[in-house]
């Protein structure tokens, strides 16, 4: 027994002695450059088995792939502003004044979908100014695509309020299949309506606006709902004055307004080269006081430079908004300009220069996207210095 006693007491002391020594030398290993530690540094004791080392080794590698990704997908990204991007990055928003068109089942009056009847619809926009009006359309078909028969028992529309707010007034919205107002063809079974609040009891109504379609198809009774937002005073008005600068390197539009009330505008502008196709859409966020002020919507000259577009360019479909924070609705519209507003006299590259945009925020997270990407790489270099880094997917960060 104290034989056996005796034998324990020497293993721990000789356990306990390695484990003393061993620890000035973890405590020596130095952190890697960025301070960031992406993975455990291999225990050492000794080397990791093979399936451990692996593993160790693949992660590795992803890590290095992903910190030269998010460097490089940064680096590309941001050599133009915010405020001028490629029209191909913005899709949904180069076509501001489309109608929105949908299509769904049938819904009925008492709930549930009709599995056999499906209703589509349309409407001229989402958003309204002061004296904007907005179109609705509805028609039936089966599976098939062929038209059913629909008939209009009640368009109603009213100023959505919650709480204890008052009831807005209801207005009666006609729906017509003859071929006036917003129904383009006469008879065709598509029936449409107008809704313009600034016309009616709810001239004074900011906020949302539902309108309610009931209407029969295929023996049944179903509805359909629009909603626009309304915006029953203008902020600011446009002047009608626009001229053009090459200035910075860059072409810049200058739009005129009239603003009555002070704040945060954010406006954007579609661009299209000669050929009328999209090129770049060009924003504007900044703070105005009230007068006589000019919006400025640029063309990055990079982004001309790398695109090369048929000039002159064309500046079309401009809207807008003062930006109303921490209330609901948060914007007051501006008048949109529909359709082309200006046309560029600028016909050659003259003074439009091919620099990557510089700012402080660009060069402090390019500084720490590198830091990270080089803090990976010699990790990796360090568990594994005898295989080849993987290679960087752009330039090496300077």
């Amino acid at each position: 027994m104290a034989a056996a006693l005796v034998f324990a007491l020497a293993l721990a002391l000789c356990f306990g002695r390695g484990e003393e020594e061993a620890a000035p030398q973890a405590a020596a290993s130095p952190p890697p450059p960025s301070g960031r530690q992406f993975f455990s540094p291999v225990p050492e004791s000794g080397l990791a088995v093979p399936n451990e080392r692996a593993e160790r080794r693949r992660q590795l590698v992803e890590q290095v792939q992903l910190t030269d990704h998010t460097y490089c997908s940064y680096l590309e990204g941001s050599q133009y502003p915010m405020d001028s991007r490629p029209a191909a990055q913005n899709p949904d928003q180069l076509h501001p004044n489309q109608p929105v068109t949908e299509m769904h089942p049938m819904r009925h009056e008492g709930g549930g979908n009709s599995a056999g009847v499906f209703l589509q619809t349309s409407q001229s926009r989402v958003y309204l100014a002061a004296g904007e009006a907005a179109a609705f359309s509805l028609r039936a078909v089966d599976a098939q695509g062929a038209t059913v028969p629909i008939v209009i028992t009640r368009g109603l529309a009213q100023g959505m309020t919650y709480g204890g707010s008052r009831p807005t007034p209801q207005v009666a919205l006609s729906f017509v299949d003859d071929g006036s107002g917003a129904d383009p063809v006469a008879g065709d079974n598509a029936y449409a309506g107008v809704l313009a609040p600034g016309q009616t009891g709810l001239a004074g109504f900011h906020g949302t606006i539902r309108t309610e379609v009931r209407y029969t198809a295929g023996g049944r009774n179903g509805f359909a709902l629009f909603d626009v937002i309304y915006t029953p005073v203008l902020p600011a008005t446009w002047t009608g004055q626009v001229r053009e600068a090459v200035e910075n390197g860059s072409l810049s539009f200058y739009l005129g307004l009239d603003v009555r009330q002070p704040g945060r505008y954010i406006v954007s502008g579609r661009v299209d080269d000669a050929r009328g196709d999209p090129f770049a859409l060009a924003s504007f966020n900044e703070v105005l006081g009230v007068g006589a002020r000019e919006v400025k919507l640029t063309v990055f000259g990079k982004l001309m430079t790398d695109e090369r577009p048929a000039l002159p360019l064309r500046l079309r479909d401009v809207d807008g908004y003062l930006l109303r924070e921490n209330v609901d609705p948060d914007r007051l519209l501006l008048p949109r300009l529909e359709g082309q507003v200006f046309a560029s006299r600028t016909q050659t590259m003259k003074g439009v220069s091919d620099a990557e945009w510089q700012s402080e925020e660009r060069s402090r997270y390019l500084l720490e996207y590198a830091k990270d990407r080089n803090a990976a790489r010699e990790q990796l270099a360090a568990f594994d210095p005898t295989a080849p880094l993987p290679p960087s997917s752009c330039v090496p960060a300077r």
